[in-house]
């Protein structure tokens, strides 16, 4: 439903995400691979526009902001170069994985050579950074930062960390976390409880000084032909720790909670959406995933963002056209907000990303 009334970005994000009328939808889109823009520099992308969020303001998308609050593990590991050789180093990286990476940052997924978390004995590094205690978790002028907070006009989250799975796939990798479900569970329920009690304990002095729009959550828990564990172990290991979390998020009036989780991850949307985390996010068409389906399936119980196939953007007008149509009805029926699926990738040209742009606009009501 449309109203002709300007809203401002906090306003037209809230209003979208809850089926109420907009003066027009939300337009965010995901990021861009560093290699994208770099491109486009050759193509007359400003030189100086070299990050997301500097796009972000270029191509003028509506605000969206998060507060600067570490609620899970505080303080990261140390991050140390363990060896330097020619166009790679083995480095210590923030979550105690032993990895290698390019020097030059070509490569967006470091190669892991070895991960922190494998034992109990490993768990007492890790648990003491799970301290809802920890000095450091705010910044010192969190109290003005507050204070503004509650005069904005754009929507504003709450992140809660790495999230369940994301945070322990980290930590002890996709092997070393599918084995230890079978082999440790004992060991998993209590770094998942003492992980939903730092989450809970240290969002508290957020919570209590601002009305924040949305939670949000890491999750990559899923590849291209579905989840990364079965729907039954996700029901006994993650489901309880998002209950316990979704139920103090809701005493603070937060019902809007994103789960950021890439490929096949429809099996697990009716456990999220039970457990009170309802936004899907990106819906990675390429995967499988079908915005509509979950539309279809869930009714206005399931929110969107994403859905937009990153990979017919870089087939130029008539690809481009034929994929925002597709999502058209969905548009117009609320509680979505298209952009692109992942980030967008070097194969894209600037011109068809402004070509993109433009039509999404028109689709979105500008």
């Amino acid at each position: 439903m449309v109203t002709s009334s300007l809203m401002n970005a906090r306003e037209r994000w809230v209003n979208t995400m809850t089926f109420k009328p907009v003066d027009r939808v939300v337009h965010e889109e995901f990021g861009y691979w560093r290699q994208t823009l770099e491109r486009w520099h050759a193509e007359g992308l400003p030189a100086e526009i070299d990050s997301d969020w500097k796009a972000d303001r270029y191509f003028n998308f509506d605000p969206r902001g998060t507060a600067p609050a570490s609620l899970l593990m505080y303080p990261g590991f140390e991050r140390k170069v363990l060896e330097d050789g020619g166009r790679v180093q083995i480095v210590q990286d923030g979550n105690g994985a032993i990895c290698e990476v390019f020097k030059d940052g070509t490569a967006t997924i470091p190669r892991f050579l070895e991960y922190g978390l494998k034992s109990r004995e490993d768990w007492a590094r890790y648990r003491e950074k799970l301290d809802p205690e920890m000095p450091g978790r705010y910044p010192d002028d969190w109290d003005k930062l507050a204070e503004g907070y509650k005069t904005r006009d754009y929507p504003l989250g709450l992140h809660l960390g790495g999230g369940f799975y994301g945070s322990l796939r980290d930590w002890m990798g996709v092997e070393g976390l599918s084995e230890a479900f079978y082999e440790q569970p004992g060991l998993i329920h209590e770094v998942l409880d003492t992980m939903c009690e730092c989450m809970i304990k240290s969002a508290e002095r957020a919570l209590g000084s601002v009305k924040f729009d949305f939670a949000s959550y890491w999750e990559d828990m899923a590849y291209n032909k579905g989840p990364l564990m079965s729907p039954a172990m996700f029901e006994e290991f993650m489901v309880p720790r998002y209950k316990r979390v979704s139920e103090m998020l809701s005493r603070h009036d937060v019902n809007l909670t994103i789960v950021d989780c890439d490929g096949q991850m429809e099996p697990l949307v009716p456990m999220w959406l039970d457990a009170g985390v309802n936004i899907m996010f990106p819906l990675e068409v390429r995967a499988g995933v079908d915005a509509g389906r979950l539309r279809k399936q869930y009714g206005r119980r399931v929110l969107l963002m994403g859905g937009v196939n990153k990979i017919e953007i870089a087939k130029g007008k008539k690809a481009i056209d034929a994929e925002l149509s597709r999502i058209a009805p969905l548009v117009a029926e609320g509680g979505f907000i298209p952009h692109a699926d992942h980030r967008v990738h070097p194969d894209v040209s600037f011109w068809d990303y402004l070509y993109y742009l433009e039509q999404k606009k028109k689709l979105l009501g500008f």
